[in-house]
């Protein structure tokens, strides 16, 4: 495990980074300037396909952390889930949702679909059968998806487990292990907690390969 702690770059800005122009523009439409620590860590990282543990609060700036650089993978002519995000509550799924439409909205024919319990199927069913390429969801609703095959995991490229301690904490944590168990194997994994549990870390090591792990 590559061990990686915060280190000055106050003058890197996203410029700096490898991504695709059209992102960059919605970053700038959004005020975006220069990245937080856990951003100027995480981004080149992921951009490189690595595994990755990110040990950061919420409010610095994780979920462009990762959704930038996944985000600049997906192949928008494949209209199929290609990136898959976990979140422990409906109100955070949404969250998530929002800003990666935000960061993506350049990126012409981008669909992104929420996915939660408490919202009829129906919405859900319509959306992922039209085709899609970003879901985030909560772990029952998407395990049951998955459990239904009206969730196709087979062109999923990359999984971010967001605020995996929160989800050990409501239990959510064998819904979750479940579906990391029914995705593909070559894939690449983010896993993003404010705090490591023993249980978080068995999960980490059971499946991630070689994991940078980047601490703000």
């Amino acid at each position: 495990m590559t061990d990686i702690a915060d280190r000055d770059g106050d003058d890197e800005s996203f410029q700096s980074f490898q991504l695709d122009q059209r992102i960059l523009q919605s970053l700038t439409d959004l005020g975006y300037e220069t990245p937080t620590p856990i951003q100027r860590l995480t981004i080149p990282l992921l951009l490189e396909g690595r595994d990755l543990i990110g040990q950061a609060q919420t409010g610095t700036g994780k979920t462009a952390a990762f959704a930038l650089p996944l985000l600049n993978q997906v192949d928008i002519e494949h209209a199929a889930p290609q990136v898959l995000v976990l979140a422990p509550t409906r109100e955070l799924a949404l969250q998530v949702c929002e800003a990666m439409k935000g960061y993506g909205k350049h990126l012409k024919k981008l669909k992104i679909l929420p996915v939660y319990g408490g919202q009829g199927m129906t919405t859900q069913l319509s959306a992922l059968h039209r085709g899609v390429h970003v879901v985030v969801g909560t772990p029952g609703r998407l395990l049951d998806h998955l459990d239904r095959g009206t969730l196709k995991s087979d062109a999923i490229k990359a999984l971010v487990l967001d605020e995996a301690d929160e989800m050990l904490r409501m239990g959510f944590i064998e819904e979750v292990e479940k579906i990391m168990e029914n995705l593909p194997p070559v894939r690449q994994t983010a896993l993003f907690s404010a705090t490591m549990p023993p249980r978080i870390a068995q999960i980490a090591k059971r499946f991630l390969k070689k994991p940078a792990e980047v601490r703000t």
